[in-house]
């Protein structure tokens, strides 16, 4: 059974709907599709969510599911290793140590908003004349933490999210060519290739 047919099974065990779950998860349920269809896989987070609140464990979905071990690495960092200065310089040496011989576009990532939030936000925009949604606003706040990068190396391609804590890379299955584009409750701008390091 894939990690999809897992979540289903879960979801429908808890007599839940798709919709209910994305709302609790606060994704979309284009984002529960995609994961009980085995088109995306939840990240860390997700996951961790998705079994609290289906209740199963993190053992059971991910058991003999070699394709989620594979694609998706996550190991610790402590940024304090890479010396002073700012957060974003020190990442983009943590990204050129781990792939010295890639391509590496540095990405602007954003998190798309819910259903709940686009109203929130469109009622909030209406009401006042704030410059900005308050929930997108909340959501790049919550994330300032992340730098994101697209990684071309081989005929292989990865996502990797870098925060203050950890180093989180994603073997993509399909190739991104596209300035824009979007995986999972992502959306992403290819800002290009991050500068070398002086020396």
């Amino acid at each position: 059974m894939t990690l999809g047919e897992k979540i289903k099974e879960a979801r429908k065990q808890a007599g839940l709907t798709q919709e209910q779950v994305a709302e609790k998860l606060m994704v979309s349920r284009q984002a529960v599709t995609k994961w009980e269809t085995d088109k995306g896989i939840p990240d860390i987070e997700n996951l961790k969510n998705i079994s609290k609140f289906l209740n199963v464990s993190i053992d059971y979905l991910l058991d003999n599911n070699q394709d989620m071990n594979k694609s998706v690495i996550r190991e610790t960092i402590d940024l304090s290793d890479y010396g002073k200065g700012r957060r974003k310089a020190k990442k983009d040496k943590i990204i050129r140590e781990k792939y010295p011989d890639a391509v590496i576009n540095t990405l602007l990532g954003k998190l798309k908003l819910g259903k709940n939030e686009k109203i929130i936000d469109n009622t909030l925009g209406f009401l006042t004349s704030a410059p900005f949604g308050i929930p997108d606003f909340i959501n790049e706040v919550k994330n300032l933490d992340k730098e994101f990068y697209l990684v071309n190396q081989g005929d292989k391609q990865f996502l990797v999210i870098i925060s203050d804590e950890f180093i989180e890379s994603r073997e993509l299955t399909q190739k991104i060519t596209e300035k824009k584009f979007e995986i999972g409750e992502w959306k992403f701008i290819n800002c290009g290739r991050i500068k070398s390091e002086r020396r």
